[in-house]
């Protein structure tokens, strides 16, 4: 690391006027470069006082106290900067602050003159660290020639623990270390050695802290591999599992400071119970789709074993111009751990109404659904299902039972699930169904997108992209399930257009209606900026084309639409307000759609 020089002092100075004293503190370091003093600066404690407006005036003693602590404070940050013959001056109204009384602080604090010479940058002679389990990897600039940062020599003992504690040594420690400065040469030799110990297996998972959960299920949950070698990754996974079921307020594993019998490692788990009832409520507007409401009451402890049952109620289209009135209510219980750590079983029922401008739809729904996660980032899901409906459309009306096997996996490496800034998400989603009545058999299969990039100091500028594409397979467009075929328009697709506004004209037995399309695919842009730490604006533009055929973009129509939106963050996600307008067909920017919810659009 070299370092650019500037001649002269920097200087900070810094005055707080209260009725009873006026102080200056400056920073004087000759020679020193920007980085350098811009590091002095934030470790002095004495130029930060008075600068918290909220806070109690600081009087003299509270000058004193912090100047005696400075010493220490800008000798690290010297030290941490690789200068280790540096002399320090902190002078109190002209007397050195480590010759003051702490507690005989002068009546009236004039100036803290702090005087910083951090003399030669010193560079690494020795540089060891040993023994090193296989396949360490030292940081680069722990080697002989390279400035002697004390923070390299901190990571390069880090990297030397952490490889050995991941290859089964959990109870590795720091020896020993010699830090020898070189004053007539400007060198620092550096040597730690490294006391392994044993490699250790996992002893048995100790349970403390619950009550209404059984211990029996915590420890299933958590899937601790017991017996086998240590691994901090596998102590990691265990908490997030137990984390994850939803029936703990707080998880902790900690592990034993000294091995058991057997070269055994004993980890305890400390749990802090939820309360196990918990109810919510949702609501969204558009000015097409109306008003959307939902509620839920769950419990997160049902049987002891954390079991999650829940029962969610929705109304949708109050007061909307996209046919009736929707209702669906519907339960769920999730029992985790079902086979093996990482395998939930969910069961789910609901019956629900649909009343479109197309179609109008009641059914009845049941499925039980395995869900698998492989890794942080992969969670894949199987099951099957069944599916019972009465459909009216212009043709008239028809009944359908259908068997089906959902299966999806999901591939989630965003930041955040309501507020994302980096990452990307994948989901994919296929759909086979069988008709038990004679009706048409296929399957519908749907692929969502998004990816995210934020730039600036604090990731206040953000474009978001996402894309969908989906297809309707083995079915055509009057034998399939009305709502499993795809229209475009609203806010899940093209904001601006009119809800389900574009979809399939076509004509059967002389009777002129408009169905989905067999294919779908679409694309939404988004740039998010912010203007303060919790307002943003956004501006988008959205597309969507519908297609007759199974292949997406093929025979079919499109739409897009644009426009500009609000963001006020909170402690549950952003509040959103987008108002979009068509960018083509009749209607290009001549209306505007509203829409209103919690969390990002996508």
């Amino acid at each position: 690391m070299k370092l650019k020089q500037f001649g002269g002092a920097a200087v900070l100075m810094m005055t707080t006027a209260t009725l009873a004293l006026a102080q200056t503190v400056t920073l004087d370091a000759p020679g020193a470069d920007e980085d350098l003093v811009t590091l002095l600066q934030d470790a002095a404690l004495s130029r930060s006082l008075g600068s918290d407006e909220a806070a109690d005036p600081p009087v003299p003693q509270d000058y004193v106290a912090a100047a005696r602590a400075d010493y220490r404070r800008l000798l690290t940050a010297l030290y941490a900067a690789g200068y280790y013959g540096g002399t320090i001056s902190i002078r109190v109204n002209g007397t050195e602050a480590s010759g003051l009384a702490p507690l005989a602080a002068p009546d009236r604090i004039d100036t803290v003159a702090i005087t910083v010479n951090p003399g030669p940058l010193f560079s690494f002679g020795q540089a060891s660290v040993a023994p090193l389990a296989p396949g360490t990897d030292l940081p680069e600039g722990f080697a002989t020639g390279e400035p002697a940062l004390a923070d390299t020599i901190r990571q390069a003992a880090g990297a030397a623990r952490d490889t050995w504690r991941n290859q089964g040594y959990a109870l590795v420690t720091v020896a020993d270390q010699s830090i020898v400065a070189r004053q007539t040469e400007d060198v620092l030799d550096a040597s730690v050695t490294i006391a392994p110990g044993r490699q250790l297996t996992f002893g048995a998972l100790r349970v403390v802290g619950n009550a209404a959960v059984r211990t029996d299920a915590i420890t299933r949950i958590a899937g601790l591999p017991v017996g086998e070698i240590y691994s901090p990754d596998d102590l990691t996974q265990s908490a997030r599992r137990l984390r994850e079921t939803g029936a703990f307020d707080s998880v902790s594993l900690t592990e034993a400071e000294v091995a058991g019998p057997g070269d055994t490692l004993p980890i305890t788990a400390t749990i802090a119970e939820s309360l196990p009832r918990r109810i919510g409520a949702g609501v969204e507007y558009s000015t097409v789709e109306g008003v959307r409401l939902n509620g839920y009451w769950m419990h997160r402890n049902i049987f002891g074993g954390a079991e999650n049952l829940r029962f969610d109620a929705t109304i949708a289209g109050l007061g909307g111009g996209t046919g009736g009135t929707d209702y669906s209510l519907g339960t769920s219980l999730r029992i985790p751990a079902i086979y093996g750590a990482d395998t939930d079983l969910t069961g789910t029922a609901e019956i629900a109404r649909e009343d479109e401008p197309d179609y109008l739809i009641d059914r009845f729904s049941a499925e039980v659904l395995a869900t698998r996660r492989l890794s942080d980032a992969l969670e894949v899901q199987a099951g099957i299902g069944l599916l019972t409906a009465r459909e009216e459309t212009a043709l008239g009306r028809r009944n359908y039972t259908l068997l089906t096997a959902p299966l999806a996996a999901t591939y989630d490496r965003r930041d955040s699930d309501t507020n994302a800034k980096r990452g990307y998400y994948i989901d994919a989603q296929a759909t086979p169904f069988l008709s038990v009545d004679g009706g048409a058999s296929g399957a519908r299969a749907y692929l969502d997108g998004r990816i995210y990039y934020s730039a600036g100091a604090t990731d206040r500028f953000t474009v978001a992209a996402r894309g969908q594409v989906g297809s309707v397979i083995g079915a055509d467009l009057t034998e399939a399930p009305a709502d499993f075929l795809y229209y475009s328009g609203g806010s899940g697709s093209v904001r601006g257009q009119a809800y389900k506004s574009l979809g399939i004209d076509q004509t059967v037995d002389g009777i002129t209606l408009k169905t989905g399309g067999a294919s779908f695919a679409g694309v939404q842009l988004e740039a998010r900026v912010g203007v303060t730490d919790a307002i943003s604006v956004v501006g988008f533009y959205d597309y969507g084309y519908v297609a007759r055929t199974e292949t997406p973009l093929t025979d079919g129509a499109s739409q897009d639409g644009v426009g500009l939106g609000v963001r006020y963050d909170t402690g549950i996600g952003p509040i959103r307000l987008d108002v979009g307008t068509p960018a083509t067909g009749d209607e290009q920017f001549k209306s505007v759609e509203v829409y209103i919810g919690i969390g990002q659009a996508f």
